[in-house]
């Protein structure tokens, strides 16, 4: 039986300045769609981990972090006896190298950043994760979608992968809809456009398949 779940959901914002930041589009709609099914299915702990959003769903244990770093922190407090972790933020790639105390001005042309990576979350729960764990990982890609995510779904050592294929015709990101493949090591099952909040009924029932029907 699933009685604790983790949710990392929204973006990261990674500071440069006091005034800038490098960020992303994530809204935060599939991390409360995903909460909000938990709780419909009577789970006893949902720890939600997010980055800045606008909505927050309710009888969660609520994390509020900003950075990638922070975001680590928090899931590795909180993943160790999580029947499943559901890793949906869009956590940022790189950050600044330097943070500059002072906002950076406008002294040319152009301006020369140094990032370096930001750790791979997913990857190191991946790689520490236990037998009875259900670890869900997120992916968004814009070319060579299934090999790029049959790809993550071994190196990351996950149970499953909700792959987005970013277009315009399914920009993905702050929309209410969203059309995504379920990836699993013995599967790929497409789900067609529609609400995010449908997405994640059927996220959840493909969690149930892989727990034995528990949850």
């Amino acid at each position: 039986m699933i009685k604790k779940v983790v949710i990392t959901s929204g973006p990261t914002l990674e500071p440069i300045d006091p005034v800038r930041f490098i960020s992303n589009r994530s809204s935060g709609k599939t991390g409360y769609y995903l909460a909000y099914e938990a709780r419909q299915r009577k789970i006893e702990r949902i720890v939600f981990i997010s980055g800045p959003v606008r909505a927050y769903p309710e009888g969660v244990e609520l994390i509020k972090v900003e950075t990638a770093q922070e975001m680590k922190q928090a899931a590795w407090e909180h993943w160790q006896d999580a029947d499943v972790i559901i890793m949906a933020a869009a956590v940022c790639d790189f950050k600044s190298v330097r943070y500059y105390s002072e906002k950076i001005k406008k002294t040319g042309d152009s301006l020369v950043l140094e990032l370096v990576r930001n750790p791979d979350i997913l990857r190191e729960i991946g790689q520490h994760k236990k037998a009875r764990q259900i670890l869900v990982g997120y992916a968004a890609e814009t070319e060579n979608i299934f090999e790029n995510g049959q790809k993550k779904l071994r190196e990351k050592k996950l149970d499953m992968l909700v792959l987005n294929e970013i277009s315009t015709r399914n920009p993905a990101f702050e929309s209410d809809e969203n059309q995504v493949y379920l990836l699993t090591p013995r599967a790929i099952k497409k789900l067609e456009k529609m609400k995010k909040a449908t997405i994640a009924v059927h996220v959840w029932n493909e969690i149930a398949n892989l727990s034995g029907g528990n949850g």
